[in-house]
């Protein structure tokens, strides 16, 4: 079972996810976040995703903070393209005394969920905030602007542009942009519209261009993926 709400630090969400054998295998769909994740007494980092990240429903419970897009790299003092498309474990990142503050943080709460909340709280009141140049670029990109676009309103050049995304975001605008159209979609299709409806107000070209983007990114189709929503 998966529940999740708005977290205390800006633009974040708190999440639990309780899957059994039964539920089977689930996907975990590219969104652009990172996550700060609990799982049986260990931190670790969930990297930005280009695909769907598949898992299997026997794992025992998990409880993370799904990040903003853009703000993990500086909150956790890493580029997000290192963890591109990996699980990784806190303390293969960071120093053990580190590593071992925070999880008896997290372990010492009387909810998982709120000791990681916390623990997020307290990593970004000491990193400070993030550029706000790169809420822009989500911004921007999320509207559906091209990224030629996007770099000439934000006054930097298009090789400045991409640097800043692969370490803020794991992987180039283009990939960023991509995914952030797949969510649109996802979002309008889930509220009822018709996937051919949903295609170009997401800023496809068409239905079968919604259906070849979402097989791509997710390894299914739209109805399948829509299916199980």
């Amino acid at each position: 079972m998966y529940a999740e709400r708005a977290s205390r630090l800006a633009g974040a969400v708190v999440w639990t996810n309780t899957p059994s054998a039964a539920s089977g295998v689930g996907r975990v769909l590219p969104d652009g976040c990172m996550d700060l994740l609990w799982h049986d007494g260990r931190l670790l980092i969930a990297g930005p995703d280009t695909r769907a990240h598949r898992t299997d429903g026997d794992g025992g419970a998990w409880a993370g903070v799904r990040f903003f897009p853009g703000t993990a790299p500086t909150f956790l003092g890493l580029p997000a393209h290192e963890v591109r498309d990996r699980r990784v474990e806190l303390r293969d990142l960071w120093p053990d005394a580190r590593v071992r503050r925070l999880t008896a943080r997290v372990a010492a709460a009387a909810d998982p969920t709120r000791g990681l909340e916390e623990a997020a709280l307290a990593l970004a009141a000491d990193a400070g905030p993030p550029d706000p140049l790169l809420r822009r670029i989500v911004t921007a990109l999320d509207a559906g602007r091209p990224v030629a676009a996007t770099a000439d309103e934000l006054g930097i050049g298009a090789r400045q542009l991409h640097r800043r995304a692969l370490t803020a975001f794991g992987y180039g605008p283009k990939t960023l942009a991509r995914v952030l159209r797949l969510q649109r979609a996802l979002a309008l299709a889930r509220g009822g519209l018709p996937l051919a409806q949903t295609a170009v107000a997401a800023g496809y070209a068409d239905q079968p261009h919604l259906a070849r983007e979402v097989r791509d990114l997710t390894g299914t189709t739209s109805g399948e993926l829509l299916g199980g929503a």
